[in-house]
């Protein structure tokens, strides 16, 4: 009888046991994980623009300025990636609109200055941003009114010394695929900051005086030699119509083409024209 008692005990203690564990409190569910970080546009004119470089036709080139204004800055997430050199229009499945217009001047800082950094965009959805389109058009106010590109410096070879500031005014249209370089930019993790950046290439318009003079760079290039030829007591000022007047036909064709391929993401090509992003 006592271990009938005993027995029946050791039941209703389980019993009760299991029914007060059923009822007990539950730990809090965790939260979701972060989907968002941020995004920082960059404008980049290369070692070119803050360092100096000797043009193909060996006049050497240190830039005081050069003002860029960018317009409907536009990062993407796209699938499939977009490439710029063989697509028509990319799928774009989110777009980012950044703060524009906006005049730079990309060479502002020392020799070892960093990227411009353009605007910044908080909350991004997370992922990764493998394309880039911008405008270049003419500035509003300021120094570079009315212009879109200002080139602004100093050229000297041998005896001579040249001031000059060259400038344009038409419109572009870069539409780029993903940044290529050292790193990969435009990947944006949770509650992390990450990168995108429009490179400009000024070698296309002067050329590399330390590569080859039969170098695809140098073969396409303008050079500053059919600038230099216009100078007037030690100074070059041509505004677009004027170096379009004043250049050969063929010279105004290489400056033409340079610009055309002015804008990329690193060493990533872009096509200068606007590109239709469309939403699946």
């Amino acid at each position: 009888m006592v271990n009938q008692r005993f027995q029946s005990l050791v039941i209703s203690l389980v019993i009760t046991s299991g029914l007060v564990g059923c009822n007990s409190p539950q730990p809090p569910e965790e939260t979701s994980p972060e989907t968002t970080g941020s995004l920082t546009f960059q404008a980049n004119g290369e070692d070119f623009v803050r360092q100096g470089f000797t043009s193909k036709d060996g006049w050497q080139i240190q830039f005081n300025h050069v003002y860029v204004t960018l317009d409907r800055v536009r990062v993407y997430q796209t699938d499939p990636p977009f490439n710029a050199e063989i697509d028509r229009e990319m799928q774009a499945t989110t777009t980012l609109d950044f703060s524009s217009p906006q005049t730079v001047d990309l060479a502002a800082g020392d020799a070892d200055a960093e990227p411009i950094v353009v605007d910044r965009l908080q909350e991004v959805p997370v992922g990764v941003y493998n394309a880039v389109s911008w405008r270049m058009v003419p500035a509003s106010e300021g120094t570079a009114e009315g212009q879109t590109l200002v080139l602004d410096g100093v050229a000297q070879k041998e005896d001579r010394t040249i001031n000059f500031r060259v400038s344009v005014e038409q419109e572009y249209t870069y539409t780029c695929g993903e940044f290529v370089g050292d790193r990969r930019k435009g990947i944006v993790m949770a509650d992390r900051g990450a990168d995108v950046e429009a490179t400009f290439h000024f070698d296309h318009i002067f050329g590399d005086g330390s590569a080859p003079a039969d170098d695809e760079i140098n073969v396409g290039a303008l050079g500053f030699e059919p600038l230099a030829k216009l100078a007037n007591n030690g100074t070059v000022e041509l505004e677009e119509s004027m170096w379009r007047s004043q250049l050969s036909p063929e010279e105004v064709e290489r400056f033409d083409q340079a610009l055309n391929s002015l804008g990329h993401v690193g060493e990533g090509h872009c096509e200068q024209s606007e590109m239709l992003a469309t939403q699946p």
